[in-house]
This record gives structure tokens, sequence and C-alpha cells, in this order.
């Protein structure tokens, strides 16, 4: 593995370990949310959610679609998916 390989793998583990930003990934595993949907169940503020949203809009890890005046979000490839799933497996396997 080259140094660039885990530079970038570090880069996604950590944007990925911020509470906020792990449980809209969580979330969007069962398919797209609005941004309503999703500052509802993060429970947390408009801004705070858009600012986490950027950040992995930013990284590709989520997409938004807009249509009208709802914004849909869903994880942007299915690798992440995967990881994020076979996480919610190892420390999760009752859900």
């Amino acid at each position: 593995m080259r140094d660039e390989q885990i530079e970038a793998i570090v880069k996604y583990l950590k944007s990925m370990a911020h509470p906020i930003r792990l449980k809209i990934l969580w979330l969007l595993l069962d398919g797209e949310l609005t941004v309503g949907d999703l500052r509802q169940r993060v429970g947390t503020t408009g801004a705070n959610l858009s600012q986490h949203l950027q950040t992995l809009r930013e990284l590709r890890l989520v997409v938004s679609d807009k249509k009208g005046n709802v914004v849909r979000n869903r994880i942007a490839d299915k690798r992440f998916a995967e990881l994020i799933r076979g996480m919610r497996q190892l420390f999760c396997p009752d859900e």
C-alpha cells in the first residue's frame, strides 16, 4: 500500500468518525432522505446539518439532488455503503 492510498483512506475515515456525519451515513443506508428528514432524525439544527452534509459532499460520500424545493441526499458510492453496512453489522448486529 502506497502512502497516498493510506492518506486517502485516513481522510475518509476521519470524515466518518464524527458522530453526526456517521449518523447521517447510517441513516442513508436505508435510502434517500430529505434534508428535513435528516435534521429531524439526527436531532441537530439545519445549519449544523448543512455543514456536515457539505463535508460529506466535498468528499463525494454523499450526493444531493434538488427537485423543486426538496433536496434529497443519498450515499454516493456503493463501496462506502458497504463499508458503513459492515460497521453496522459489526457493532450493532441487532439492527
